[in-house]
């Protein structure tokens, strides 16, 4: 049985497949899909693939309208952790026993299956929630009675994004990428002016021993935002920067330890990440590495101002930019779900106008009323910009408790700090904690001894988990009683990119695609745990959780 025999007439076609392989099968559905005129407008392909890391891994396609995302996780796992409506599905072999009813629940209602070596238990399991099979027993479809669940009805596709950073410009491409007009609103006169504007921000993954949430949002984000890049002209070419290799010294023996366990797991592929004895270390880096180092081969530093530019770039006609209109205010022209969000000046002058609005200036974004109650902090950072002939050259990123980048138009770029004031200024006892860190980093105490005041303050948006906001904004006030998620109350066509911390070149790219398919309906990028632990109405539950807690004298 072949997808495009059942593929005629749809708007967007789902495709899961229980055994990637060598990729031949995607590749032959993809050239199908482009020779068939009668072809959906998106094509999304699902399969579970082996040799890759833990998760979710999405795969930036040559055609926009082309979506390939491969789960590596047992069948059962990847399907409780899809969000997903399959409208064909491959089956492989004779999967796990309980499959059947996991994959009910994501079909849509019309599915069709096909099967190459189903065992009778199973076919059995599958009839029970509602596949209506053939007579050989290898094709079927799905024909239960049970309601299936609506899906939300895809807004107008024009938006506005307000905040022209890294998570705003990233929000714009990934909308105009699907066809969306986008408005790019901004207050001050271009892209890439707050957080964003640093020289050089740094990318490289995140390990733990327990793989926590953390640790596997930043791997998906990171792995995509490599993949992105390339799609949007590269590191070192469209986007200035250098991908070559981070190297994280051991803080000490006990995190040396740690890490050497993580190693030991044998979990991630040396180009991924490596561990490295203190030789090993010593050796690339020609620096003292005592207790050993992480080597992310992958990883670099990268002009987030030049990354922006990629993206409105990438965004094509479809972007219409509005910068430099300062300070603006937000307000709903009625009630209904389909009415419009306005975007006005202080003067009262509209500025944009759309029916979906994505709030991505970070901190600022609390001055809107609808966001003033997400828990966000600004917390200042502020980095020495140094004459890079001053300082060891570098093969790599160097990082600890701190960075130092090599050497770029003369300049290397270590910080940054982690204060909790609002002073915009650049301030010599920040300056004097850089170098000290620093001279720490290299094990020279001279190293940046008496430079120059020079650098740059920029301000984090930061959750109190650590975690970035992606999705519709709840209404706080509206929520009463809720208990889950999905029951709180969201603005009609008001969602956040938010909380970035210091991983917004990496969180970035992918935050702002599973905004963007989630808006489309489309599968998502993410594990659905991780999808949860990204939403902004987390906070709606906490707050009322606090609130319950009994309190002391």
């Amino acid at each position: 049985m072949n997808p495009s025999s059942f593929w005629q007439g749809r708007e967007r076609y789902t495709v899961f497949d229980t055994r990637h392989g060598d990729g031949s099968r995607v590749q032959a559905l993809v050239e199908a899909w482009r020779r068939d005129p009668a072809r959906p407008a998106r094509l999304h392909i699902v399969a579970l693939a082996e040799g890759l890391l833990p998760g979710f891994h999405r795969v930036p396609q040559e055609d926009d309208a082309v979506t390939l995302d491969l789960l590596c996780a047992p069948l059962e796992t990847a399907l409780a952790q899809l969000s997903a409506r399959i409208d064909f599905a491959y089956v492989h072999g004779v999967p796990e026993a309980g499959f059947a009813r996991a994959l009910a629940r994501l079909v849509a209602s019309d599915a069709v299956l096909a099967a190459d070596a189903l065992d009778a238990q199973q076919v059995a399991a599958l009839a029970a929630q509602g596949f209506v099979f053939d007579e050989d027993k290898r094709g079927a479809r799905f024909a239960s009675r049970k309601p299936r669940q609506p899906l939300p009805t895809v807004p107008p596709r024009h938006a506005i994004v307000i905040g022209a950073g890294l998570a705003g410009c990233a929000a714009a491409q990934r909308l105009c990428a699907r066809g969306w007009q986008v408005t790019l609103v901004e207050r001050h006169p271009q892209a890439a002016m707050e957080a964003s504007g640093n020289l050089a921000g740094i990318f490289m993954p995140l390990l733990s021993k327990d793989d926590n949430i953390p640790t596997r949002l930043t791997r998906a984000a990171y792995l995509y935002a490599l993949r992105y890049w390339d799609s949007i002209g590269g590191i070192g070419r469209a986007i200035e920067g250098a991908a070559c290799g981070v190297m994280q010294l051991a803080r000490d023996p006990g995190h040396a330890d740690a890490s050497r366990a993580i190693a030991a797991a044998g979990s991630t592929p040396p180009e991924f990440a490596e561990w490295l004895e203190s030789p090993e270390a010593e050796a690339l880096l020609d620096l003292p590495a005592p207790d050993g180092a992480w080597l992310f081969r992958q990883g670099g530093w990268a002009r987030p101002g030049s990354v922006c530019a990629a993206m409105m770039a990438a965004c094509g006609d479809r972007l219409t930019a509005r910068f430099g209109v300062g300070s603006v205010t937000l307000e709903r022209v009625g009630d209904s779900v389909d009415d419009d969000w306005l975007v006005r000046t202080l003067d009262g002058a509209v500025v944009a106008q759309a029916p979906t609005v994505v709030l991505a200036g970070g901190a600022a974004s609390g001055a809107f009323a609808q966001a003033s109650r997400l828990p966000l902090s600004a917390l200042r950072g502020q980095v020495t910009h140094l004459d890079a002939s001053t300082l060891p050259s570098l093969p790599y990123v160097l990082c600890r408790e701190a960075y130092l980048t090599p050497a770029a138009n003369g300049l290397a770029c270590a910080g940054a700090t982690y204060d909790l004031d609002a002073d915009p200024a650049l301030r010599a006892a920040s300056q004097q904690e850089n170098i000290e860190r620093l001279q720490a980093l290299v094990s020279n105490p001279e190293a940046g001894r008496d430079a120059p005041l020079q650098g740059r303050v920029g301000f984090r948006c930061v959750a109190p988990d650590r975690l970035p906001l992606v999705g519709a904004l709840p209404d706080f006030d509206a929520a009463g009683t809720t208990e889950r998620l999905r029951d709180v109350p969201r603005y009609p066509g008001l969602h956040g990119l938010l909380g970035y911390a210091s991983r917004g070149l990496i969180w970035a790219p992918l935050c702002a695609e599973l905004l963007a398919a989630r808006l489309e309906n489309e599968p998502l990028p993410l594990e659905a745990s991780l999808v949860d632990a990204l939403d902004p109405a987390r906070f709606v539950l906490r707050a009322r959780r606090n609130s319950r807690a009994p309190q002391g004298d």
